[in-house]
């Protein structure tokens, strides 16, 4: 992981809280820099911020890249040719896992999982994206054996809302906003240990932007903008198509007096965060540190996620060439991960061949794993 300035206070601090806070210095990009972030941004909206900065015809380069990233449409029988080629190079994990279990023997599991999308499905109204109760208890059970981290765009204390288990860490916000549960004695059961906030500086003009997207987009029907404190997520799943211009055009005039405030794309939301060289696979490689396997050979880390934000940290597995990612997606996407799953029941699945699997005495678990894949 490359290395940030970072300010850590002990353990018995007032707040009973580690606490790291990034210097603009070591994280921030100023705008001429943007270009440099290139490998961290999908190619779609590389050429989108670049027509939008000419204007104009941007918000239909916008509306393009909306789209390509929300397909409806039935498949036609050469995508189903390409599902299939595409499932050939991402296989099931779940008719992988014996393939998974082998390949972490002797190495300590850690977990990430992305939320919308991987442990809840996706929902209409973005408050309402609750998971169930069988899956609460499955990653509550992955939490008991293995290190295991929630990685959202969502603000940390509305994920924490959502998942209500305080034995996990929590990386909000792109991973902007990380907290954990303490693994000192020293400190009072319950108290979270580590904290890492990577653009506090940017929290009043992220305040300002969101103010100005409810004015602009307050007249979009079904248009929501959601404050997740170190970013802005402007959802778009309840908007008519027809209006997605009208909606483009009206976050454009918002990031055109943000210089220092970038755009991403997820499914069916724009994203709007500072420009800063932070992301969820940074979030990874720094809780991995905080862990103590910063470079350590003896860790699998296993991240899970739906979304083109994912992505960052399925580069970073395949980059340290330890553990892997897997993509929770029905269709046939450009992805850095090695496997493939195609629904929150799946990755439930998952997580609960791992708890039996780990469950299994241990000179049963090279045997057991192959039994439970099939």
């Amino acid at each position: 992981m490359t290395k940030q300035n970072v300010v850590v206070s002990d353990c018995s601090s007032r707040s009973g809280m580690v606490t790291a806070a990034a210097s603009t210095s070591a994280l921030f990009s100023p705008p001429e820099a943007l270009a440099a972030l290139g490998g961290h941004i999908a190619m779609s909206e590389k050429k989108l911020l670049k027509r939008l900065e000419a204007g104009g015809g941007g918000v239909n380069a916008w509306v393009d890249s909306m789209r390509d990233s929300s397909p409806s449409r039935i498949k036609s029988t050469t995508e189903k040719e390409e599902q299939s080629s595409w499932i050939l190079r991402h296989p099931s994990a779940l008719r992988k896992f014996g393939q998974i279990i082998s390949a972490s023997k002797g190495k300590q599991i850690v977990m990430f999982l992305d939320y919308d999308g991987t442990l809840s499905p996706i929902v209409e109204d973005p408050d309402r994206a609750f998971m169930s109760r069988e899956m609460r208890e499955v990653v509550r059970d992955v939490a008991r054996y293995f290190p295991t981290a929630i990685v959202s765009g969502r603000c940390r204390a509305k994920v924490y809302k959502f998942v209500r288990l305080a034995e996990l860490y929590y990386a909000g916000s792109h991973g902007m906003d990380i907290k954990g549960p303490s693994k000192s004695r020293k400190c009072n059961k319950g108290n979270q240990a580590v904290i890492f906030q990577a653009a506090t500086e940017f929290l009043p003009m992220i305040h300002e932007a969101h103010k100005a997207l409810l004015e602009k987009t307050n007249s979009i029907p079904g248009a929501k903008v959601e404050n997740n404190k170190f970013c802005l997520s402007v959802h778009f799943r309840c908007v008519d198509e027809k209006r997605w211009a009208a909606l483009a055009e009206q976050v454009r005039l918002v990031l055109s007096a943000y210089p220092k405030l970038k755009l991403t794309q997820g499914r069916k939301v724009l994203e709007i965060r500072p420009i800063i060289k932070w992301d969820k696979g940074k979030a990874l490689e720094f809780l991995l540190e905080s862990l103590g396997y910063a470079s350590s050979s003896d860790v699998f880390p296993v991240y899970i996620g739906d979304d083109q934000t994912d992505e960052d940290a399925f580069k970073v597995l395949r980059n340290r060439g330890q553990g892997f990612g897997i993509l929770v997606s029905r269709v046939a996407k450009e992805t850095s991960a090695t496997y493939s799953l195609q629904e929150p029941s799946e990755v439930r699945e998952f997580l609960r061949l791992l708890v039996e699997w780990k469950r299994l005495p241990l000179h049963a678990r090279t045997i057991g794993a192959v039994n439970i894949q099939q």
